[in-house]
């Protein structure tokens, strides 16, 4: 008996161990017993808890890019632009609302063949046997029948034969950052982001462009034109140029991959972004470039000691839409 009072009164004394946390916010969900207002909804993100706090300081933070003269980088892998997130970069982009965008040869290629034909809803689980017998290729739950890429190379070799003859005119390489530029000047779709970044002169980085399907046909065009190159050092010398001269940078990761550190990589010779904000499923544990954290990239000099930052750990076609709604489709950048 008096052993168990004895573990009793440790317990009490544990229990009386306590700090009330009154600087910190209370969990609290959303009403739906009122009238739905969507700000307040968003707002309940905050103090939702879990993922949800975070893409709540995501939505602070890019507001604080918005309010603030911010220089903004947009970097995402490709399967953003599989996805139905193509049209909400579009917007962004048509509205001049950021200005740098880096991604991988998928996000430049699918662009293009989405201009031309569409991709289909399908099913995560489908047998690969089932689709590779019908012709049909999967990213994740997104079907795209193989025609499309047929339709893609009678686009583009037309396009590689004018990028050649720019090539000699201008009697040097051409740079990847001009080939996104002069292929949205080809594009004819309004959905498309390539479109609007050629008209509204926003550059497209892309470090790996031979990647990907884009890769195979610049490899069969190559064995007719040896001569042909498309030169990535005259746009890593443009880009970090560029970061130098500007007074805050913040970056939006949708992924991760080349596209994510080839941002982050530019930023070391400014020592780092202002903000940072990640969307993301990629986790730390195995040492990658798409999981790594702020806290690795402040290591490098990749984002700023003090920079506001945040890693939202969910599937980006869920969190990005609701964070363009509250934040890039509500301030208008100083």
């Amino acid at each position: 008996m008096k052993k168990d009072k004895t573990k009793y009164e440790e317990y009490q004394q544990h229990l009386r161990r306590t700090t009330s946390l009154e600087n910190h916010a209370k969990i609290e969900g959303y009403d739906f017993n009122k009238k739905f207002d969507f700000d307040k909804f968003i707002d309940s993100y905050s103090v939702t808890g879990f993922q949800a706090s975070e893409l709540g300081k995501a939505i602070e933070i890019t507001k604080l890019m918005l309010n603030e003269k911010t220089t903004i980088f947009l970097a995402m892998s490709g399967n953003a632009i599989s996805s139905g997130l193509r049209e909400i970069v579009a917007h962004l982009v048509k509205n001049k609302m950021i200005d740098v965008i880096i991604t991988s040869a998928a996000g430049v290629e699918e662009d293009a063949i989405k201009s031309i034909s569409d991709f289909r809803i399908g099913d995560f689980e489908a047998p690969g046997r089932t689709l590779f017998e019908h012709g049909v290729g999967r990213i994740g739950n997104i079907f795209v029948p193989n025609d499309r890429y047929l339709y893609f190379e009678r686009f583009m070799n037309p396009f590689f034969e004018k990028m050649m003859k720019l090539q000699v005119k201008q009697k040097r390489p051409i740079s990847p950052t001009q080939f996104n530029k002069e292929l949205g000047l080809e594009i004819k779709d309004e959905k498309s982001y390539l479109y609007w970044a050629a008209k509204n002169d926003i550059p497209v980085y892309c470090p790996g462009i031979v990647d990907g399907s884009m890769g195979d046909l610049m490899y069969f065009f190559k064995q007719k034109n040896p001569d042909f190159w498309i030169d990535v050092t005259d746009d890593h010398k443009k880009i970090i140029n560029f970061v130098l001269q500007q007074e805050k940078t913040g970056a939006i990761i949708l992924g991760g991959g080349i596209s994510k550190h080839y941002a982050l990589n530019a930023q070391i010779f400014r020592e780092g972004f202002d903000y940072a904000v990640y969307l993301t499923t990629a986790m730390e544990y195995d040492g990658s470039d798409s999981g790594g954290n702020q806290e690795e990239a402040k290591s490098w000099a990749k984002i700023k000691l003090n920079a506001p930052n945040v890693k939202v750990k969910a599937d980006f076609t869920l969190t990005f839409p609701i964070l363009v709604a509250a934040t890039f489709n509500k301030i208008k950048r100083r």
